[in-house]
């Protein structure tokens, strides 16, 4: 059997998956080529308590070799270009020759596209934001918050309300409530609204509950960072002290250069296979466009939401059909559209929305009663995640032994 290489350009949730999954099925004569600009991985969904001051900066990253399987070959470079009728690769590093090519280049923050927001706003988005945002938080003294979503699609749909409700939970152990005002604005007609108006009312009810004023169909203008007022389609004029946003998102312009994207820049794919339409060419995770049934309108479709939870699944439908593919035998494995999202609520409390989202004729999508066992779930998966490949087999011997103390836990699993 000839010798192929399977090159995967990302080292997020989605690409890691990706690579140590095909590593584990592939001999060693083929090659698995991880490509990625950031030599450390950070933990994205704890970037909320990294902004809160529940982990340190150290606690939530790591070497990106430290995570990936034995055999993987690392390329730290941007990528700059595709060639997909000569299946090369441009990159910092140098060009890469590919059989398979797995895209999970993930989805870029554009602050700059909503005129101020840059200048005058903090985020949890990312890891530099998240911990200035701790430093802000602890200086804060009280007034209006306004937590903004900027724009539409955004990654982890579940992220802006937990945000606002670990933030209202922060300021109430500072004894800032009474001085605080917390409000959360976004284009959308309702929370997480993929997911449908049941869900949406519940996590309404949520936010209303830790005092958060919730402004649906918001869409943001402007923002003088100087004036610290905010400016939304509708003409309203928003005053803040405090201005916390989830910029706009953009995809890679590597995409579209390369013929593979849609309009708006993002890869549309077979929504069970993830194929693209260029052959041997796949895409997962936030890089891509998967249709979904309608629910605001049925005759649109929308699409599924970005999230880890689908990056990783799709990681490993995609790396289960290459490696069939180059064994000989017949890929099977297909995304179902499953999906789930742990929303945290602060006091060590959280819910889980979950469902399908390819169910008909609209996404079934349900949320589960607030409870501490979805925090600590939400807690090992962390813990997990950052545990190298080579021992995963101690964190579960050690998870067993210890009842969940020795990740900090102090009850029984």
């Amino acid at each position: 059997m000839a010798s192929k290489t399977v090159v995967i350009l990302g080292g997020g949730v989605g690409g890691i998956v990706a690579a140590n999954d095909l590593r584990r099925k592939l001999s060693a004569e083929h090659r698995v080529v991880l490509v990625e600009r950031n030599a450390e991985h950070a933990f994205a969904p704890s970037f909320l308590w990294l902004m809160t001051g529940d982990r340190r900066p150290e606690d939530i990253r790591r070497p990106l070799t430290k995570l990936l399987q034995q055999g993987v070959e690392f390329v730290h470079g941007s990528v700059e270009g595709l060639d997909l009728a000569g299946q090369q690769v441009a990159t910092t590093a140098g060009n890469i020759g590919y059989d398979y090519l797995i895209v999970a280049l993930g989805a870029e923050l554009a602050p700059e596209a909503v005129p101020g927001l840059k200048e005058g706003a903090e985020t949890f988005y990312t890891f530099e934001g998240a911990a200035r945002l701790r430093d802000v938080l602890a200086r804060f003294s009280g007034g209006r918050v306004a937590v903004v979503v900027a724009a539409m699609p955004y990654k982890c749909p579940g992220a802006p309300h937990e945000g606002a409700m670990l933030i209202a939970n922060y300021l109430r152990k500072r004894g800032l409530s009474a001085k605080s005002e917390l409000h959360l604005f976004t284009p959308e007609p309702q929370p997480m609204p993929v997911a449908g108006p049941q869900l949406g009312a519940a996590v309404e009810q949520m936010l209303q509950s830790k005092g958060i004023r919730f402004h649906p169909l918001h869409a943001l203008t402007t923002v003088d960072a100087d004036a610290r007022t905010l400016r939304f389609q509708q003409g309203e004029a928003f005053p803040y002290d405090l201005l916390v946003a989830i910029p706009p998102h953009r995809p890679s312009a590597v995409l579209r250069d390369a013929g593979i994207a849609n309009p708006a820049g993002w890869v549309p794919v077979n929504a069970h296979t993830l194929a693209t339409q260029s052959e041997r060419v796949y895409a997962i995770g936030d890089a891509t466009a998967v249709s979904i049934p309608g629910r605001w309108k049925p005759d649109v479709p929308m699409m599924l939401p970005k999230a880890g939870v689908f990056a990783h699944a799709q990681a490993e439908v995609v790396a289960a059909r290459i490696a069939a593919e180059i064994s000989g035998s017949q890929p099977r494995s297909e995304f179902c559209g499953d999906g789930y999202c742990m929303l945290e609520a602060g006091e060590d409390l959280a819910g889980i929305a979950y469902g399908n989202f390819f169910a008909e004729p609209a996404p079934l999508v349900n949320l589960r009663q607030i409870g501490r066992a979805w925090h600590i779930g939400k807690v090992l998966f962390e813990k997990w995640w950052l545990t190298p490949p080579g021992w995963k087999r101690e964190f579960y011997a050690t998870l067993l032994k210890t009842g969940g103390k020795a990740y900090g836990i102090p009850v029984a699993i």
